[in-house]
């Protein structure tokens, strides 16, 4: 109280004027701020920590690679369901969505094969198929988001008329 009443009665050459809100203004630029700083650096190194430690501990390692791999490939830096194809797998002229995952088996003695992604409706699940090039058709109207959004529905999801890659 006495603070204030100093500030109040600080002279006329040199009264303080009051700007309501400022201070929580000020207080919120901080916090903004602070929390950036701190959460670059020190929530990465903690990730960091915490996906290394993951890796190394026997029995988690296996199942926490494959699910932080999978996940990756949808978003990210590797993301690998890039490209959109209808894909005959069953039948002649039955077709399926899926996406190439690798251009080539060479790797599995596989000539003139694609890797192929197919996922299941209503699952985080998918199947993996090597496929003769000539069953693959790349969908070049539609994005990959749209495709697995398709894909994952069951065949009831709407598609955009006019989607972007």
């Amino acid at each position: 109280q006495l603070f204030d009443d100093q500030l109040v009665h600080a002279g006329t050459g040199g009264e303080l004027r009051k700007f309501p809100g400022l201070g929580f203004i000020v207080v919120v630029l901080i916090v903004i701020l602070v929390g950036r700083v701190s959460s670059s650096f020190v929530m990465s190194r903690l990730v960091d920590l915490l996906d290394g430690l993951l890796e190394r501990t026997p029995g988690i390692k296996l199942i926490y690679t494959s699910v932080k791999d999978f996940l990756e490939a949808f978003t990210g830096n590797k993301r690998k369901f890039d490209k959109p194809v209808l894909v005959s797998v069953d039948a002649n002229d039955i077709w399926r969505i899926g996406f190439i995952t690798k251009q080539d088996a060479d790797d599995f003695e596989l000539a003139g094969y694609s890797v192929v992604y197919i996922p299941l409706s209503y699952a985080l699940t998918g199947v993996t198929y090597f496929v003769p090039k000539e069953k693959i058709k790349l969908l070049n109207n539609i994005s990959s988001a749209e495709a697995m959004k398709f894909a994952v529905s069951g065949g009831v999801a709407e598609l955009n008329e006019h989607t972007e890659k």
